[in-house]
């Protein structure tokens, strides 16, 4: 009887010159299947036994894996099962949004060990830039209080806040201009002392979903990002992609009509700042999420009507992603409490027929991601995570230009 199970990996290549690919393919195979001996590393990754041993000897040392107690099956040769070391490494992410900020402290897997929250002064990044700093340090100090070995572990402060960014036109109300202005990560990387990277909401989404969410193990998928703005994180090849200048997937900036005197973006009529200016909503209300929750939970008759508006030109945008990008799956992610996310999913069914729409699928078209607040932040964290573990193209290249 054939009891070997199927294991997620990517391909290494025992081509010389490659550790550093290797290193990541191994890790990543580990994330994504839980405990795995040298054998089912071997067969997952396509690398020699050789090869697997010298990196798990390797990722020892550096106490990013650890051995097991050895287990017998049937009248093989005894193995040793090898998992990632949580504490091996970890990260710090941060939500800017318009009227709050938020900071979460994750380990090497994407456990959440330390978060914290504050409001925000409205459009003054000098000041509010101050009410960060003491964020992240307040949660540096927690992180220590746990593992004692923290701070020499911290791989980056991960960064997540709306995009676009860089634009011609960025006094638009909908870009957080006077962030977008404000030297952040310079600020950033000088207050904390650790690497500082950038990317916008949608992107973090998509990064939770592949590290602990719906995405996780999905080679080819789209988070869309229904919050304040509304925008589309793109996971193809198993990594995320986000364009020349950091704004692929800015779906909500997409016309919902030919431009010209009438035309609408997808996010003026389908994201939560258009909810909250239909309900006479304050953004800053303390109270919002549950307000919302409440109102979507009871059916409330004018939280329904912006639904089912909601939904007809989210079914539009899902098209469109499968259209351009082919997925296999969909994902609907939001900061909003899920009674609305779910609502907004059952309002897009029927979805618009598209070359998504094949007998045999393994996963459906359009599923409900996660609906945490607190989501973005989790996935700016994950981002340092994945720059320093994840198998990437990059990793390959950087390592074979240095024998040019």
């Amino acid at each position: 009887m054939n009891d070997i199970r199927p294991i997620r990996a990517k391909s290494g290549t025992n081509q010389e010159g490659t550790s550093a690919h290797n290193r990541r393919v191994m890790i990543e195979a580990l994330r994504l299947n839980g405990a795995l001996s040298r054998a089912d590393l071997a067969r997952a990754t396509q690398l020699t036994k050789q090869a697997v041993s010298n990196i798990i000897e390797d990722l020892e040392r550096d106490g990013l894996v650890v051995g097991l107690d050895t287990v017998r099956k049937g009248r093989g040769q005894p193995s040793t099962p090898y998992r990632l070391v949580p504490e091996g490494a970890f990260a710090i992410g941060l939500q800017i949004d318009r009227h709050l900020t938020r900071a979460v402290a994750v380990d090497l897997v994407g456990s959440v060990l330390a978060r914290a929250e504050a409001n925000l002064p409205f459009d003054e990044p000098s000041k509010g830039v101050e009410v960060i700093l003491g964020l992240v340090d307040g949660v540096r100090r927690e992180l220590a209080g746990i593992s004692a070995q923290s701070e020499g572990h911290l791989v980056g402060l991960g960064v997540a806040m709306p995009g676009p960014f860089g634009l011609k036109n960025s006094d638009d109300k909908w870009m957080m201009p006077a962030w977008q202005k404000f030297p952040l990560l310079e600020t950033l990387a000088a207050g904390t002392g650790l690497n500082v990277g950038l990317q916008n909401d949608a992107a973090a989404c998509a990064t939770a979903e592949r590290m602990v969410g719906a995405a996780h193990g999905v080679d080819h998928a789209v988070c869309l990002y229904v919050g304040y703005g509304i925008g589309a994180g793109l996971i193809l090849n198993g990594e995320l992609y986000s364009g020349g200048n950091g704004n692929a997937g800015e779906i909500g900036m997409a016309l919902l009509s030919p431009a010209g005197p009438g035309s609408t973006p997808l996010e003026h009529r389908a994201s939560l700042a258009s909810l909250y200016q239909h309900l006479s909503l304050d953004p800053a209300d303390e109270r919002l999420y549950e307000r919302i929750g409440a109102m979507a939970a009871a059916e409330d008759p004018t939280i329904m009507a912006w639904i089912d508006g909601a939904a007809h030109d989210l079914r539009w945008s899902v098209h469109l992603i499968e259209t351009i990008f082919d997925p296999q799956t969909v994902i609907l992610t939001s900061g909003a409490p899920e009674a609305l996310a779910r609502r907004l999913v059952e309002g897009m069914h029927p979805l618009l027929t598209s070359i998504a729409d094949r007998p045999g699928r393994n996963l459906p078209r359009l599923q409900l991601g996660t609906t945490d607040p607190w989501s973005i932040a989790i996935g700016a964290a994950a981002a340092p995570i994945s720059r320093a573990f994840d198998p990437l193209f990059s990793a390959i290249l950087k390592t074979r230009s240095t024998g040019f």
